[in-house]
């Protein structure tokens, strides 16, 4: 029976906070930590579509279409438009 179970296989993943992290095996089974890469498979359509681009707070990538737009500058003082006299 169920009610039978007092030792825990998995505990938490630092990586991913998810109580995966296999202790004998010392392996997460959703993230894969310690390997570098992420694990995803493309069977987990919907796994991968929980930690994809997008789904945190995006530092870097939030503010990239306004740089591209500029060209990347930095360091510079934006160019003055002078207002229209009509």
């Amino acid at each position: 029976s169920f009610g039978l179970r007092h030792n825990k296989s998995h505990t938490i993943c630092r990586r991913c906070g998810r109580r995966s992290y296999h202790i004998q095996k010392s392996t997460c089974s959703s993230c894969g930590y310690p390997a570098a890469k992420m694990r995803r498979y493309n069977w987990g359509a919907k796994a991968k579509r929980r930690r994809t681009d997008g789904t945190g707070r995006m530092r870097h990538m939030r503010s990239l279409p306004r740089r591209f737009k500029n060209n990347f500058r930095s360091g510079t003082q934006a160019k003055r438009v002078k207002p229209s006299t009509e």
